[in-house]
This record gives structure tokens, C-alpha cells and sequence, in this order.
């Protein structure tokens, strides 16, 4: 399969910093082939158009990304470790490839006909994760019994997002990895049961 030769993996890299430098509609296919060092038409032997690109990078690059949340989460066995867990994560991947962040930021909420169905499809995996998160949470008696998953969802996005949007805005040279336990303290504080929060120990 292609997509599993170097030269797939070198030219979706030299996309991804040609987006995050210039922005997906300002960007062409001959700068992506510059920026890989390759000729303009072996791009055509890996993907149809730009457009392809960027669904491959979800496909492949994303995806891969996404996986590693679900491992990650499967590591610890209580909830709030598991939300922990899920959180440091996801900074930790994004802090490691800041352009595929930049990419990933300014591309998924573009409502591209292109993208749609890969995006929802992730946007699922990370709903199913943090829907096993809270009922967990909520059996071990340290989430909030009245909590929807739809808000918490809210909550954790939307937190994790800002952080990470706002890590980009500043160049990506604070440590993106340390607001992972005070952006968890601040979802139990919301989410919690008071005297709740973590796990009974040993």
C-alpha cells in the first residue's frame, strides 16, 4: 500500500508544513512537492489533488494520533487516571508535531465536504472515550450523577482546544504538556463530587 513507503510518509509531512506555514487554500501542490523535494507529478502517484492531501492527513496522520488517546486511556484503570491520562495525551501529540496541531486547529472546524466524514468519524472516537471516562466515573461514585456526556464533551474540547490554540499563538515555546493536570483539577471542580475526585488509595 502506499501509503505505508517513505516517500508517501516524506510527502504528507512537507504538506503538513507547507498548511501550517502558508494555510490550506493559500498552499499548492508544486509547493508541497518543493518542500518534499520531489517532481510535481510524483505527487499524483500518492494523491489525486490538495484536497486528497488533507484527507490523508486525517486518514493516516490524525487517525494515528487518535489511537494513541485510546491506548493511552486503557493504561490506567480509574476514571479520573483515565481522563488524566486522555488529557496529557492529547498536549503531549500535539506539543510533538506542531505542525499537524496548526493543521488540525485551523482545518477540522472548515466543514470541507472532503473531510466531513473522517472528522465525525474521530470526533465519535473521542465522544466514545470520554463517554466511557464519565460513566465510570460516575459508577466509582467520583463524577457527578447528573452530568451529560454532550456537555462534558463541551467542557474538555473546548478547554483543551483554547490551550492549545493559545500554545500556537505563542509559537509553541511554553511546555503545551504542563496545563494537563490543572486543566483536569479544573474539570473536577466542575464534574467532580466534592471529596471525590480521585481514586481511593491503596
Amino acid at each position: 500500500m502506499k501509503r505505508n513507503t517513505e516517500k508517501y510518509r516524506q510527502i504528507l509531512e512537507a504538506a503538513i508544513r507547507v498548511f501550517a506555514r502558508q494555510g490550506f487554500h493559500q498552499s499548492t501542490v508544486a509547493q508541497v512537492a518543493k518542500s518534499a523535494g520531489v517532481a510535481d507529478g510524483t505527487i499524483y502517484l500518492y494523491f489525486k489533488n490538495k484536497d486528497d492531501i488533507l484527507f490523508q492527513f486525517y486518514e493516516y496522520k490524525a487517525r494515528q494520533v487518535f489511537e494513541r488517546f485510546r491506548r493511552a486511556v486503557d493504561e490506567a484503570t480509574h476514571a479520573v487516571d483515565k481522563l488524566r491520562n486522555l488529557v496529557r495525551t492529547h498536549l503531549s501529540e500535539f506539543q510533538n508535531d506542531i505542525n499537524m496541531a496548526i493543521v488540525y486547529q485551523a482545518e477540522t472546524h472548515q466543514h470541507r465536504r472532503t473531510t466531513q466524514e473522517i472528522i465525525r468519524e474521530m470526533s465519535k472516537m473521542y465522544r466514545d472515550i470520554v463517554t466511557e471516562i464519565v460513566e465510570q466515573g460516575q459508577r466509582e461514585g467520583k463524577l457527578r450523577p447528573d452530568l451529560t456526556i454532550g456537555l462534558v464533551m463541551r467542557l474538555i474540547n473546548g478547554a483543551v482546544n483554547e490551550v492549545i490554540n493559545a500554545w500556537i499563538h505563542a509559537g509553541g515555546e511554553s511546555d503545551l504538556v504542563s496545563m494537563a493536570d490543572p486543566l483536569v483539577e479544573l474539570f473536577l471542580g466542575g464534574i467532580g463530587k466534592p471529596g471525590k475526585g480521585y481514586p481511593e488509595e491503596a
